[in-house]
């Protein structure tokens, strides 16, 4: 962590307005929920931590915390200096990394995040590959959907995050403080049951038109997904009638081959989890989805993000294929 000692005032600061120590003391309490809990954390006494907080709040001319029975809630000023500590954390933990990179010659650490789908079919082979590009970067691994990934690289939790999004959705990574790598266009196939009248329509030239679909139950996911159903389906003239949501690809196979719904699935879930009792038909329009990279856009520097950019870059000229 990046605090001197809570009784040391001699050290003089710039006159920002803002104390960055005590930013990054509130950022802690904050994430701990009470005084109690940051001042357990960092070592220190709570009312060392409760006058830091004090002073920050006379500096800042508004309350950011209000005390509950069970801790700490943030008022409006503290949830949007919130957002602000979080961004001075993560380049403060870029600039950790960087310096600790030079100081020991190492190629340092990267934590990645990756949403399932990518988790079961890109990653291995990148955490592969890095392992023998670079044997001394430690790296590690966290599944996260896109939103909850993007918020763990602007807090600088994780390093670099794969992360996807539909047309006509923002993108993924769309902020000031964040960089982001477009990979590949992951195509969106209709899934279903291998004895079902349209099964047969794998070759068409055109795709399936998913108004074929109109009368069918669906099994959808992920909030993103459904909204991407729900405008494909719009486009094509219907409301999709969805009896069933689950973001476990693997479900929504299992209930397709139970004649029980239809669905849409990306390809990279099709290859993650190969289900011989269900087909992928293409769908007329060529619908997609966008997979790209994110990482603080401090952190293009280091030698971890580098690597990883660049295996990630690779393995998506060579991705797993969709279509069975």
């Amino acid at each position: 962590m990046w605090f001197v000692d809570a009784g040391d005032e001699s050290a003089e600061r710039i006159d920002t307005g803002i104390d960055p120590r005590r930013l990054l003391i509130f950022r802690e309490v904050a994430a701990r929920g009470s005084l109690s809990s940051a001042a357990a954390a960092l070592g220190w006494t709570q009312p060392a931590v409760g006058q830091h907080l004090r002073r920050l709040e006379r500096d800042i001319g508004m309350p950011l915390v209000r005390r509950t029975a069970r801790g700490i809630r943030l008022t409006e000023a503290g949830t949007a200096l919130l957002e602000h500590a979080d961004s001075i954390a993560a380049r403060l933990s870029v600039a950790s990394e960087h310096m600790r990179a030079l100081r020991t010659l190492r190629t340092g650490r990267l934590r990645l995040a990756a949403f399932p789908s990518a988790c079961a079919t890109m990653v291995p082979h990148v955490l592969s590959r890095l392992g023998s590009a670079a044997p001394d970067l430690d790296v590690s691994l966290v599944e996260l959907e896109p939103p909850e990934a993007i918020t763990a690289v602007l807090a600088g939790e994780v390093d670099l995050a794969l992360v996807f999004h539909y047309p006509g959705q923002r993108a993924a990574g769309e902020h000031r403080d964040l960089t982001a790598v477009a990979l590949l266009d992951d195509p969106v196939r209709a899934v279903v049951a291998a004895d079902h009248p349209l099964a047969a329509d794998t070759g068409s030239v055109t795709g399936l038109d998913l108004a074929a679909l109109a009368n069918e139950r669906w099994v959808t996911g992920c909030p993103r997904c459904r909204a991407y159903l729900a405008a494909l389906a719009s486009a094509a003239g219907f409301r999709p009638d969805t009896r069933h949501s689950t973001e476990d690809y693997v479900v929504v196979q299992k209930l397709v081959a139970a004649n029980l719904a239809v669905a849409l699935l990306p390809g990279l879930a099709l290859a993650a989890a190969p289900d011989d009792r269900v087909r992928a038909l293409p769908v007329a329009g060529g619908p997609l989805r966008h997979i790209s990279l994110v990482h603080h856009r401090e952190a293009a520097a280091t030698p971890g993000v580098r690597a990883g950019v660049s295996a990630l870059l690779d393995r998506a000229r060579h991705p797993p294929s969709p279509i069975r």
